[in-house]
């Protein structure tokens, strides 16, 4: 396969990518692809993480590049369609092109926006699933505690009943004492993936459910571990990457002894390209399990401007300075 890469290497590519609708804040997405032994792998931090918070982004870049995963248990993944912060008829038409989805996951506190939208939003969510679908929300650790109580209200009552809310609150001990105010189940990602210690969630009773995203955690090894030691049900999530970093995302599941819920990662529905020229996509609301690679004309066609290119190198040279300064060897693997 001819290589269509970034200037001087053979072994990476930095790709940038439009989304179909704004989400996360963002209207494009980048990040930098790595090869290696087992294959390619993706560092795509968000650029408000530092370097140090970006160090485990690069642990499972090279894990998927050098190492690969550990073996499935499962062949295919079932996920939920993502709902950004739109209005109802876009919401509607979302879920309804979502390729078998029976779960969705729902964008709210967005800024800008009010209560009537939130309602609004799910209730046309509600009507394209049907009462048997499952909805649940995030609202990305954006309320405080009162806030928290008084919406879940109001929005359990607008979905016709919600599967969990994701982060609602920013805090791990806000997060446990919201759980002991609402009947709607409590899922923590933020106080897992940004925490110094991602076990405090679990000390504190502070969740019914544990969102783990790849990359921020260093690897799907590395997930696997602390999956067992926080001991709740787990939903694998994506970190809104190209097809190559959903990969990691659907191997965790996959390897997963028991997954409970649909995961979210069907996020490549967001991107209005690809890497790959298969991305990882539902069918029957479920991806299949299978590595990807990225093909030479998609590289060519997604790949990032030169500055970009260059911003994203030299974010890989600061975490390989880090981490050889550490003395931490698998980190520092180039």
């Amino acid at each position: 396969m001819p290589d269509v890469l970034a200037p001087g290497s053979s072994d990476l590519h930095v790709w940038s990518i439009p989304l179909r609708t704004r989400f996360r804040g963002l209207t494009v997405r980048d990040g930098l692809l790595v090869r290696g032994d087992a294959g390619w792998g993706e560092f795509s931090p968000f650029w408000d993480y530092d370097v140090a918070e970006s160090t485990p982004w690069w642990r499972s870049a090279r894990e998927a590049a050098d190492e690969g995963w550990p073996a499935p248990v499962r062949d295919r993944v079932p996920v939920n369609v993502t709902v950004p912060a739109v209005g109802p008829e876009e919401a509607h038409r979302i879920v309804t092109a979502s390729a078998g989805c029976r779960t969705a996951k729902v964008k709210v506190a967005e800024r800008g926006q009010g209560l009537a939208d939130e309602i609004a939003r799910l209730e046309a969510v509600r009507d394209a699933l049907g009462p048997d679908g499952a909805i649940r929300i995030d609202a990305n650790a954006a309320w405080d505690l009162d806030t928290a109580v008084a919406r879940l209200v109001v929005l359990d009552r607008a979905a016709g009943g919600l599967e969990y809310a994701e982060q609602p609150v920013p805090t791990v001990a806000d997060l446990a004492a919201l759980r002991r105010r609402t009947h709607v189940p409590i899922a923590a990602d933020e106080s897992i993936r940004r925490a110094a210690d991602p076990l405090a969630v679990a000390r504190a009773h502070a969740a019914d459910v544990v969102v783990l995203k790849v990359q921020p955690l260093g690897g799907v090894r590395a997930c696997l571990r602390l999956a067992e030691q926080v001991g709740l049900p787990v939903v694998v999530s994506s970190a809104l990457e190209s097809s190559i970093g959903l990969a990691a995302g659907v191997a965790l599941a996959a390897a997963l002894p028991e997954l409970p819920y649909a995961c979210g990662l069907a996020t490549a529905q967001l991107f209005t390209d690809d890497v790959v020229t298969d991305p990882l996509l539902p069918v029957d609301g479920a991806i299949t399990v299978r590595r990807t690679a990225p093909d030479p004309a998609a590289l060519a066609r997604t790949a990032a401007d030169p500055a970009v290119t260059a911003r994203w190198l030299a974010r890989r040279d600061a975490v390989l300075a880090r981490t050889s300064g550490a003395g931490d060897g698998p980190d520092a693997r180039a």
